[in-house]
């Protein structure tokens, strides 16, 4: 059955047509009343926003097709993530599409700001002609504070030093090598707020960020500083600022986002001269509004065929260059996962992973997710997917461990997986030869080598002569092919197992004969 989208608002044509090229079926049908979205919406795959309807979870209740929310563009304030969550709906948002738009907008601000434009504007259209009130600053030598340098903050950073002003930073999540590539200083927020002449907030509003800009931060910045937000609203003590610019501690402030929008008339801010603002207009731009559409279009479509997760705001997800080096790593992780829920204890409680050689360079978040979704899927009535694994587990009481080793003796990259519950554990661990293909090099304490694909035996047997001959027989008698066979003994020579990839499940009445065989100690139907 054909994956069906619906464009739910405004999305250029450039990027409906990518989804229609890509096979999918497309229905445009913006504005939509709540009631009449809930109405269709359990008929879809995909719905593609962008901050005019609200993905709630009433809505999410009733998409019983749904897989992927794609909001074109970076807020995400309209979708109810955590009911997304529950239903293991990916959401997606097209965060590069309008940075180098919204950089430039902040930009503009500051320029605004520092030679009264927006005043003078005014002023000029009133019939009047105040050159000497309009005087203003350069920026050149000036030093721009900004706070936050991901993919915004780093192109305000680029374009500001080519304007000669000097600029100093706080992310508490970039390295010094990173800033100093970029040509800023690192400082603690404290040294921004007193050095800063003007500052540019590009940081998410997140409970950590809120009023960041408050009574006791302003009082830290210098006299006559310029404060700029095309960010998020909430990262500023609206009140506050007011008071500050009031009483001319802040020279001015220039806002494009606001904490209630759309803003109040009653908005302190709005009643100051030395404030400017937009309603919100940061990645308006024709260029912007294409970009955010195509790319939300491919992220859908890359998602839909073939399972490829790109920005996606409530799942681990890998840069495409991650992606190229370490995606194969990412279904072998989804079938260890498997493997140890098939060969897992009751009760499981724990579960760890640990990443050895290559691939511990690989973000493990992704990697761990799979190995949930491949173990959770086993253990679970309900579908299971990358989204909902992690509260899953967490619902169920298990405890969930990460571990990065830099190398290995005995393969360049290494995936182990242990499961642990009721006093006993099962360990099994899996590799990549090349780029492609994936293989199964342990289970608990035998050593092999098998394709983690289809139906699978494992047989643990006495380390006796003439047992691998009378399963390959009884399998042969039943009809079942054998397409690969891995042997292995433990060390003790007491214990042997083989894992036999097989062409067809056996039945019931087959697995009981091999059981019953001389020797053969466990028996296991294994499915990938």
């Amino acid at each position: 059955m054909t994956d069906r989208v619906l464009v739910a608002d405004d999305l250029s044509a450039a990027g409906v047509e990518i989804l229609r090229l890509a096979g999918l079926e497309v229905d445009v049908r913006t504005g939509l009343a709540p009631e009449a979205l809930e109405a269709i919406i359990g008929d879809y795959d995909a719905i593609a926003v962008r901050s005019a309807t609200k993905i709630t979870a009433s809505l999410l209740e009733k998409a019983h097709r749904l897989r992927v929310v794609g909001r074109a563009g970076v807020g995400i304030d309209n979708v109810d993530l955590e009911a997304a969550n529950r239903r293991g709906v990916v959401v997606m948002n097209s965060p590069g599409g309008s940075t180098v738009t919204v950089a430039e907008l902040a930009l503009a601000m500051m320029l605004a700001l520092s030679r009264h434009v927006a005043q003078a504007t005014a002023s000029t259209k009133a019939g009047k002609w105040e050159k000497k009130r309009f005087q203003g600053h350069e920026l050149a030598g000036k030093t721009l504070g900004v706070v936050g340098i991901g993919n915004i903050g780093s192109v305000v950073v680029d374009r500001a030093r080519a304007m000669k002003m000097e600029v100093v930073a706080y992310d508490p999540f970039i390295s010094t090598e990173a800033a100093a590539r970029l040509g800023v200083e690192p400082v603690s927020l404290d040294g921004l707020w007193q050095r800063a002449d003007v500052i540019s907030l590009h940081v998410p509003l997140t409970e950590q960020t809120r009023n960041v800009v408050n009574a006791a931060s302003i009082a830290r910045m210098k006299k006559g500083v310029l404060l700029v937000n095309c960010a998020r609203g909430g990262l500023v003590d609206e009140q506050a600022l007011a008071d500050a610019i009031a009483s001319g501690h802040v020279g001015g402030a220039a806002f494009d986002v606001f904490e209630k929008e759309p803003v109040s008339p009653d908005n302190p801010l709005l009643k100051l001269d030395r404030f400017i603002c937009t309603p919100h207009i940061g990645a308006s731009t024709e260029e912007a509004q294409s970009a955010v559409a195509v790319a939300i279009a491919e992220q859908l479509a890359a998602y839909l065929i073939r399972g490829e997760v790109r920005n996606a705001v409530n799942v681990p997800t890998m840069s495409r260059e991650a992606l190229e080096r370490f995606g194969p790593y990412l279904s072998l992780c989804a079938k260890l996962g498997a493997l140890a829920a098939q060969l897992a204890p009751t009760g499981v409680r724990e579960v760890r992973v640990a990443f050895a050689g290559e691939v511990a360079e690989a973000p493990p978040r992704p990697l761990t997710a799979a190995v949930l979704k491949g173990l959770l899927s086993h253990l679970e009535s309900g579908p299971v997917n990358e989204v909902s694994a992690p509260g899953v587990a967490r619902d169920r009481g298990i405890t969930v461990h990460e571990e990065r080793v830099a190398g290995h003796q005995d393969f360049t990259s290494l995936i182990t997986v242990s499961v642990s519950g009721a006093g006993a554990e099962a360990v099994v661990a899996g590799t990549v030869f090349g780029r492609r293909d994936a293989r199964i090099v342990r289970v608990n304490q035998f050593r092999l080598e098998a394709m983690p694909d289809g139906n699978l035996i494992l047989c643990v047997n006495d380390d006796a002569p003439g047992v691998v001959g009378n399963v390959g027989t009884l399998l042969g008698a039943a009809g079942v092919n054998i397409a690969r066979i891995s042997l292995s003994r433990d060390e003790a020579g007491a214990a042997a197992a083989s894992l036999l990839n097989v062409d067809s499940e056996p039945p019931q009445a087959v697995l009981d004969g091999l059981r019953a065989l001389p020797h053969v100690r466990d028996v296991r139907c294994i499915r990938l």
